[in-house]
């Protein structure tokens, strides 16, 4: 039986497409609200580095699988992710340009993820795991609600889309691999402890940073304005909270949450909006 779960109808390849965003990025370019432009820029912050940990994290692993389906998501899952990689850093020498300290941010990130590096090899794997899963889960929620990212500008909201369809379809490959070498439900719930500390602390200091160059820091409303997103209405964390710990049930995978019809759906209005 092959060790690959993605479902049938589900394709991991990588898309080449490029998004200028440079203009967007001199604005508040999420409704003219600074917390909400902040925040989905605080978490592209993460992206680069992030994601060529997940690589490399996948990569030591590679040649223990046999499965053929599997080691071409394998394949898959690193294009997607070089891309995401790449198309972040433009984003955010965008961000650079209009004068935050993208180099000092990315010092303190890039030290963390040092020490990420030099973990044995199954805590890095198991720490994908539980980074991709905070990524699907915030990717499924941006499809579902395409409310949530109706006040952006439309290359913005383009580009948040597609990669929340490559983070859904490749979603389970780094699971998939974990289970098949490593396998250890108990190093993978207290590794999610971690991984979750530190996504909601470098989340909330990026976006500090960010404030602070905007001058909203100390803003009341601002930060009123932000929580009620976050954890009120519409409460983007709020209603990601049961999928998120849904992480921690035995017997967890990603694909117990099958959002194969949205994803078709999304792949479609994604091909629309770039022809």
């Amino acid at each position: 039986m092959a060790i690959s779960s993605t479902p049938e109808g589900v394709s991991v390849q990588p898309r080449h497409i490029r998004f200028d965003v440079s203009e967007e990025l001199k604005t508040f370019w999420h409704g003219n609200d600074a917390f909400r432009t902040a925040f989905f820029n605080a978490l592209s912050l993460q992206f680069p580095d992030g994601e060529q940990q997940f690589i490399n994290a996948v990569r030591l692993y590679r040649d223990k699988i046999d499965d053929p389906k599997l080691k071409s998501e394998i394949r898959g899952f690193i294009g997607q992710e070089a891309l995401h990689s790449r198309e972040h850093k433009e984003y955010n020498e965008g961000l650079k340009a209009r004068g935050y300290d993208i180099d000092a941010i990315d010092r303190r990130f890039a030290k963390h993820m040092a020490w990420v590096g030099r973990l044995p090899a199954s805590r890095q794997l198991a720490g994908t795991c539980g980074a991709e899963h905070y990524t699907a889960v915030l990717a499924n929620a941006i499809l579902s609600h395409p409310e949530w990212m109706e006040d952006a500008t439309p290359a913005m909201a383009r580009l948040w889309r597609w990669h929340a369809i490559e983070e859904t379809e490749h979603k389970s490959v780094a699971f998939d691999v974990y289970r098949e070498c490593v396998g250890n439900e108990r190093l993978r719930r207290i590794v999610f402890l971690f991984v979750t500390w530190n996504f909601f602390k470098y989340t909330f200091l990026n976006t500090c940073s960010l404030l602070k160059t905007d001058g909203k820091l100390w803003s009341v409303r601002t930060w009123l304005g932000g929580l009620n997103f976050l954890w009120g209405k519409p409460g983007v964390i709020r209603k990601c909270m049961p999928e998120f710990l849904a992480y921690f049930r035995k017997g967890f995978h990603p694909w117990q949450q099958d959002n194969r019809r949205l994803l078709e759906k999304s792949l479609s209005e994604l091909e629309s909006s770039t022809r």
